[in-house]
């Protein structure tokens, strides 16, 4: 009880414990900052965003296939969290492909990293977690790093304006619960809730294809080297899902979702050296507010440990 009750403080002492889950949830921010690209190419190659989707996490779970044993054993513990996981990650990731690829990037992305809102609603009715003040400064902070990088003020207010804005939108409240779903999960392996970020994401993308139709035809006209691209990325989902599965589940999901808004920056990098896109200095000054919050998470204070 003097465990669950105590007022824990992340991140003081830079320690093993706290630098893995932050090197995992900070390599997660990595790869979605950089995989737009590849989901693109593979779009101009005529392999859809559903399909390039239901590909590379069907390869992922091939990848993961070793974990099958480690699911069998936790069979019993298996319920609720675990198919909210498998929703809530699967439209986080379907969705999120979807807007990047349908409509305007920089809206979709805006409406997307909205999740740190939501992380406080949900934190807040799941775990229990309260922020102090110092914890919504650094909030807001992040949050006017994301408008400052990402609102067009020619284009109007934040608010989602047709299909590909509402994907970005609901992507990112299924992002920020599947982490503290994730946290909360504390009786789930890291391994389970891999498999439930790649099963969820195989399961919804499959009434798009469905919708969609032309598969066969699609699937015929790729490549060697497109199969390749589309198996090398879900080799990488798959490294990556235990990565920030790990850091979600030993990092309060206030703190975590933070850290994810790191990606932005990474994607304004990557859109500049891939995209020839040159950042403004406007995007300069978001992107070094997103890394200020980033560094000050640490201090985030949260009354309750995950499980609770």
């Amino acid at each position: 009880m003097l465990e669950r009750a105590r007022i824990i403080k992340v991140g003081r002492v830079p320690t093993k414990r706290n630098v893995v889950p932050v090197a995992g949830l900070l390599s997660g921010a990595l790869v979605w900052g950089l995989i737009w690209y590849p989901y693109r190419v593979l779009q101009d190659a005529g392999i859809s965003g559903a399909l390039a989707t239901a590909l590379t996490y069907g390869f992922a779970m091939l990848c993961g296939v070793f974990i099958l044993p480690r699911l069998w054993r936790e069979r019993h513990t298996l319920g609720g969290w675990a198919l909210l996981l498998v929703f809530s990650a699967g439209w986080a990731n379907l969705g999120y492909v979807l807007g990047m690829l349908h409509g305007e990037v920089m809206r979709v992305l805006l409406l997307f990293y909205l999740a740190p809102v939501w992380t406080i609603l949900f934190s807040y009715w799941l775990l229990g977690e309260r922020l102090d003040r110092y914890g919504y400064a650094i909030v807001l902070l992040s949050l006017g790093g994301a408008l400052v990088m990402l609102w067009k003020p020619e284009v109007g207010l934040p608010f989602p304006q047709n299909v590909s804005e509402w994907l970005g939108l609901t992507a990112g409240m299924g992002f920020a619960l599947s982490n503290v779903v994730s946290r909360r999960s504390s009786h789930l392996s890291v391994e389970v809730k891999s498999f439930s970020l790649w099963l969820g994401t195989l399961v919804l993308t499959l009434p798009f294809l469905w919708w969609q139709g032309g598969m066969s035809q699609q699937l015929t006209t790729v490549s060697a080297g497109f199969w390749g691209l589309l198996l090398l990325m879900g080799l990488v989902l798959c490294a990556t899902s235990f990565a920030v599965q790990y850091g979600v589940t030993h990092i309060p999901a206030n703190r975590a979702v933070v850290l994810f808004l790191f990606e932005l920056v990474v994607a304004a990098l990557a859109s500049w050296v891939l995209a020839e896109e040159t950042m403004t200095m406007r995007e300069w000054i978001g992107a070094a507010l997103i890394v200020s919050a980033t560094l000050l998470s640490g201090r985030v204070y949260t009354e309750k440990p995950a499980g609770d």
